[in-house]
């Protein structure tokens, strides 16, 4: 009589995307994303202590977005966000302690103190914002595209958006003219499910948002945003599109946040046993967390030290931020015009 084999155990969901991925990779993505979910929530705490003020907007649950696809750029490669931004530039290399300061609007943040949660940038980093009117970020990614095709090289502009900002008028009249003009420009639809406190199962007839893109000739696919292997293969996709010259691509990707739209929203429109659910079967640190374990590229005891490292960079940036002075008054003053003609007339 034929026996039967034992059945497989079954593995993590994210290593269908990442046979090949390294040791050293999973460790990074573990590293980044688990950086990001710790500043912001410490983020969270300083402020509920009323050290940050005005609106503040957490990207907890949302890390292995930017993660995996920062995980495939390259340098002189631009970004551009959404005023859910904290993540977006501790991931593209910006220092926790110029966030932090920022944030808790001190001369050592990166705007001197001056622009707060929403409005940081880096030129260094090629990170331009950060930008609190919905989807006003998208021709800007598509005017930075262009700002590469012209010049000639092979840079790519990671444009990224919501799920409510996909019903923005804007955002397709910049599908338009990056697909008339093959602008190396990936447009990254971050839909959490939810555009401020309303589903998009009620704010919108159509809930595949990158199929929009057909209208106008542009390629893209859905991502699963909670698996940052995933994130990570189609990220490769979209940027090897752009750079060999074939115009604009979009990514969707189904992310999920944990927190309220903002600080000041109690989040009353969805249940607690359905962000439970998503926490305890879907987090993306999670995932890597059991690959690494049971893959025995780290132990327990490895990833404590990662965690206890973390924690301490986080700490150091929040004491750096209340120990960093507010901007002096001569500094309403500064940063409003431009001291540097770009092109002088001949």
């Amino acid at each position: 009589m034929a026996t039967r084999k034992p059945a497989a155990k079954a593995k993590p969901p994210a290593s269908k995307a990442g046979a090949n991925v390294s040791k050293e990779e999973l460790l990074q993505y573990y590293r980044d994303m688990l950086l990001i979910r710790r500043f912001e929530e410490k983020a969270g705490q300083l402020y509920g202590m009323g050290l940050i003020g005005g609106f503040c907007h957490l990207y907890i649950g949302q890390e292995a977005v930017v993660v995996g696809l920062e995980a495939t750029a390259k340098e002189g490669d631009k970004r551009v966000t959404s005023y859910r931004d904290h993540g977006h530039m501790l991931a593209c290399g910006m220092d926790p302690n110029g966030v932090m300061a920022e944030l808790t609007g001190r001369e050592g943040g990166y705007s001197k103190g001056k622009g707060g949660s929403m409005h940081m940038f880096s030129k260094e980093k090629h990170f331009y914002g950060g930008h609190g009117i919905v989807a006003a970020q998208v021709p800007i990614g598509a005017g930075l595209a262009f700002s590469d095709k012209y010049k000639g090289n092979d840079n790519v502009t990671f444009t990224y958006f919501g799920d409510g900002a996909a019903n923005q008028g804007q955002v397709y009249e910049a599908y338009n003219m990056a697909e008339i003009w093959d602008l190396p420009c990936i447009f990254v639809i971050e839909n959490n499910q939810y555009a401020m406190g309303t589903s998009t199962k009620r704010s919108t007839h159509s809930n595949s948002y990158w199929e929009r893109g057909a209208a106008y000739g542009i390629e893209g696919e859905e991502v699963d945003g909670m698996d940052v292997l995933a994130v990570k293969a189609a990220g490769e996709k979209a940027v090897a599109h752009c750079r060999a010259g074939k115009g604009p691509y979009i990514l969707e990707i189904k992310t999920y946040r944990y927190r309220g739209h903002s600080m000041s929203d109690p989040a009353k429109y969805r249940t607690r046993d359905e962000v439970q659910k998503m926490r305890e079967e879907r987090d993306a640190i999670e995932q890597v967390r059991q690959i690494l374990l049971t893959g025995k590229h780290a132990s327990e005891d490895d990833l404590k030290a990662i965690d206890k490292e973390i924690k301490e960079v986080v700490n150091a940036s929040a004491e750096f931020a209340k120990e960093s002075p507010e901007p002096a008054l001569e500094e309403l003053w500064t940063d409003i015009y431009s001291d540097v003609i770009p092109q002088e007339a001949s």
